[in-house]
């Protein structure tokens, strides 16, 4: 999520790019999906540039044993 976020914030205005560029730095926030994805959720993260929305999601998939 955070390479596609990265690639995301380098091709927005600097307005739209500010909160991802934010999110990219934000411990946590990073602790928070973490925590989620450890018990199963989905994590979604929104960018938003005019009328575009750019949802980048993670979920916890079951490990082979």
């Amino acid at each position: 999520m955070l390479h596609r976020a990265s690639h995301i914030a380098d091709q927005l205005d600097t307005p739209a790019a500010t909160p991802v560029r934010h999110w990219l730095n934000d411990q946590a926030e990073h602790e928070h999906a973490l925590s989620l994805l450890t018990r199963g959720e989905t994590y979604t993260f929104t960018a938003f540039d005019d009328a575009t929305r750019y949802a980048l999601s993670a979920c916890a998939t079951r490990s082979a044993r």
